[in-house]
């Protein structure tokens, strides 16, 4: 069943668990006074159930779960 969700990021280039992104945005992270910054590259994401949503780990920020209409490629 997960084979069958398609993930893309804002250009419409296809996700895999693993790869690389770069956020196309200032993000304030919910909770924290963290913000992270447009072209902060994150790495290794990991794939969710919900095509929109990935989860990964940024800078000081563990668990965190990104929008992928934020999110491009690297």
């Amino acid at each position: 069943m997960e084979d069958s969700i398609i993930v893309r990021d804002s250009n419409g280039t296809q996700l895999q668990n693993g790869d690389s992104v770069t956020l196309i945005k200032d993000l304030k992270v919910k909770g924290t006074s963290t913000t992270l910054k447009r072209g902060t590259l994150v790495k290794n994401i990991r794939l969710t159930d919900d095509p929109e949503e990935i989860e990964c780990n940024a800078d000081k920020v563990k668990g965190l779960v990104l929008k992928t209409c934020f999110l491009k490629k690297a």
